[in-house]
């Protein structure tokens, strides 16, 4: 099997027990930023991974883990808008989205045309951007969360944002397997969902392992990683699938998605 891994701070604790404690054996895991694991679920060369939220509505052919995603319920800290100019004043203005993801950049277009009204230049950037030649930048993971080479005006939290304008979460990624996987790697499927219990049982009881680990992995984050954890949800309860199907309700209305027509889980 291949397993997909969104190579950020956020999606650790999913893997801390299969990288740490006990591989699991004929599966080999993919790091990458979502944007990539997002288009080698669409091809399939990948059986099973966390994508962007976003992916899924091109990624018909998968089901949803029904256990397990990537939220926040309000302030995240690695979903940002650095801008030079306030947020309501952003119209026509150039603006950076980050390539590395997609349910991010749906997001910030629904927040900005829907609750503030504006419609930028969007124009691509890369994961870590330099506001020199834009008036603000998209950046989300690691990149959101390391130490700012400028000083910017404005800095404003899209999970934070959404909360106060719609009234629900952000599930930023979620874990599909494809439809061959399904029906043919049911056991792996099964030992890769034991080894994120066990790893998410680590965060709760040997936390600061885990922490210490995560630190180890990824240095350049400036954040301090217990708190950043504390933010996350990574269960995926009922009141998130709720905001997951808004979201795709929302993004489908004003045309940044294809439509959801219900959402399909592996069970």
């Amino acid at each position: 099997m291949k397993l997909g891994y969104i190579d950020y701070l956020n999606c650790y604790p999913f893997y801390h027990h299969m990288m740490t404690k006990r591989p699991l054996d004929g599966i080999g895991v993919v790091p990458a930023y979502p944007s990539a694991l997002n288009a080698m679920m669409r091809d399939g060369s990948l059986d099973m991974s966390p994508v962007s939220s976003a992916a899924y509505a091109d990624v018909r052919d998968a089901l949803i883990l029904p256990g397990f995603c990537l939220s926040s319920i309000g302030y995240v800290r690695s979903v940002v808008l650095l801008s030079r100019v306030p947020i309501e004043e952003l119209d026509g203005r150039q603006l950076g989205l980050s390539t590395a993801s997609q349910t991010s950049v749906v997001l910030l277009k629904m927040l900005l045309e829907r609750h503030y009204g504006v419609r930028p230049e969007y124009v691509e950037s890369p994961p870590r951007p330099s506001l020199l030649g834009m008036d603000a930048a998209l950046v989300i993971g690691n990149e959101a969360m390391m130490h700012e080479a400028e000083p910017i005006p404005y800095t404003y939290d899209l999970g934070d944002l959404w909360l106060r304008k719609t009234g629900h979460p952000v599930v930023f990624a979620v874990f599909l397997v494809g439809q061959n996987a399904a029906r043919t790697m049911r056991a792996d499927i099964e030992r890769v969902v034991e080894s994120y219990g066990e790893s998410l049982a680590c965060l709760r009881n040997e936390r600061s392992a885990l922490i210490e680990a995560a630190r180890l992995r990824y240095p350049d984050v400036a954040y301090d990683i217990d708190t950043y954890y504390r933010l996350l949800r990574f269960e995926f309860t009922d009141e998130l699938k709720g905001a997951l199907e808004y979201y795709y309700e929302q993004a489908g209305e004003m045309g940044f998605l294809p439509g959801v027509d219900g959402i399909r889980y592996y069970g």
